[in-house]
This record gives C-alpha cells, sequence and structure tokens, in this order.
C-alpha cells in the first residue's frame, strides 16, 4: 500500500449502542472515511486469554453473544464476516515468541466488542476478520504486542483496539436519559485521556494508574482501557504517537471517545 492503515482505539458500547442514532451514525461516518482495509484484527476487553490466541477462522463459526439481560432481539444480531486466516498466520509469524506462540481458539467467535461496532461501520460484512486475546492486562507487555503487529499496518490491515474510555458500570442505569451529564469523574479521566494522546504522552498514559486523575473510579479494573496499549503499540513510529479524537460525548455516564492514529 502506498500509505499505511491507520490504527484505532474505540469504544464499544454494550448492544443497545445499536438503538443509538447519535452514536450509530458517528461510527457509520467515521468508516466513511477509513481507506478500505484488507482485514481487521480487533483487540477486544471482552477477551483475556493466555496463551495469547486468535480466534476461529472457520466459516460460519457463530458469534458469541457474551452478555446477559438483554431483550431477545440483541441474541439474533448476525454478522456473518469472512474469515481471516491468511490474517490469523501473519499474526503468528509476528507473535511467534509472545508467551510460546500464537495459539487458536477454533470454537471462539466475534464476541460484542468486536461485532457491535462492525456491524455500524462495515455493515456489508465484506471485510475479513479475526480477534486476538489479551493474554495479560500489564501495559508495557500489551504495548509491546502491538508494537509487533505494526508492520501488519502496511498490508492494508486495520488494526482496532476496543475498549470504553471510562467503563465503571455502577454509573450505568437504563432509567437515566443516554445524554445525562456525566459523573465528574468520568469527564475528568476523559478530559485527561483527550490531553494526554493530544500531547502524544505515552508514558502517561501507560502509567495512567499513577497519572489520570479519577484512575481508579473510571476504571475499576482496566480490561476496557488496556486494548488501547495494543492500539498505541501498533501506532507508535519515530518515538511518538498521531492521534485524532474522532468521537466523544458520554453514553449513559460512560465515556465513548474513540481515537484514530496515524
Amino acid at each position: 500500500m502506498e500509505t499505511r492503515a491507520p490504527a484505532l482505539y474505540l469504544s464499544h458500547g454494550a448492544p443497545p449502542l445499536a438503538d443509538d442514532e447519535l452514536w450509530t451514525d458517528q461510527l457509520a461516518a467515521w468508516s466513511t472515511d477509513l481507506p478500505r482495509p484488507t482485514s481487521i484484527l480487533v483487540v477486544s476487553a471482552h477477551w483475556e486469554q493466555a496463551p495469547i490466541a486468535v480466534s476461529s477462522t472457520t466459516p460460519g463459526t457463530p458469534l458469541l453473544y457474551d452478555f446477559w439481560g438483554f431483550p431477545q432481539k440483541y441474541y439474533e444480531v448476525s454478522y456473518d464476516a469472512p474469515p481471516a486466516p491468511e490474517l490469523a498466520r501473519s499474526v503468528a509469524g509476528l507473535l511467534g515468541d509472545v508467551g510460546g506462540g500464537l495459539h487458536q481458539d477454533p470454537s471462539r467467535g466475534l464476541d460484542h466488542g468486536a461485532y457491535v461496532p462492525l456491524v455500524e461501520m462495515f455493515p456489508e460484512a465484506n471485510v475479513p476478520v479475526v480477534q486476538l486475546s489479551m493474554p495479560t492486562l500489564d501495559p508495557q507487555e500489551l504495548f509491546a504486542i502491538g508494537q509487533q503487529l505494526a508492520p501488519l499496518r502496511d498490508e492494508g490491515v486495520l488494526i482496532i483496539g476496543s475498549g470504553f474510555t471510562t467503563h465503571n458500570l455502577r454509573w450505568f442505569s437504563p432509567r437515566n436519559p443516554s445524554d445525562a451529564p456525566p459523573p465528574s469523574a468520568s469527564a475528568e479521566f476523559d478530559h485527561w485521556a483527550a490531553e494526554a494522546v493530544d500531547a502524544g504522552d505515552v508514558d502517561a498514559i501507560l502509567d495512567f494508574m499513577n497519572k489520570a486523575p479519577a484512575a481508579v473510579e473510571a476504571h475499576p479494573r482496566t480490561e476496557h482501557w488496556a486494548p488501547l496499549y495494543v492500539t498505541l503499540g501498533a501506532a507508535h513510529a519515530g518515538g511518538g504517537i498521531d492521534g485524532d479524537s474522532v468521537i466523544d460525548g458520554y453514553w449513559y455516564g460512560l465515556s465513548k471517545r474513540s481515537w484514530q492514529f496515524a
């Protein structure tokens, strides 16, 4: 390719994201501005597995409806994207020295951290997709994995870290409007994150528990922030990052800020 594919970190939402016209329109508009990827590699907050693994590359593997308590319609969503065996082999070649080498889970389909946003961004489901597990939540280790994956961008692969910029489900209440003012901790963390990415301060982002305001409140557990580390590693070139905030705002108190990295 003449130019590298971008790397993304997006806030993926729960299944009801599909009912939020603003957010779905934002995701759809974002995808129209992206170069068409040859394939997509997703690192989702909802797949922690060690040794590191890729999802199924067998056609027809069902989606993983990894949620409960929602109306039946959310369990009937389909997303029949082509499998990506060639991408899985490329990932294996790049990550051969990570934790004893790459494994495959032949039964694992795309989880909601992958298919929920992809339904909105690539509704034709005609781009091959594979998921990669997070073998750890350690920022430096995930950043290093992203660095090893960076050559894929030169092959047109869209690397997506799918999480949530703030993720404290105690704030989430369907009884309140989705666009209600966020808790102060969510707003403080979001503001810090936007400034840190804009400044290219990778060290601060990797050390966010010590550097960010309200870090523990924004992320009682860090799995929804962790996919950003992989994205940052894949985007880190020449000692820095170049990131643009594409989506911002809040959804039931959670920051849906999402970035595109050159």
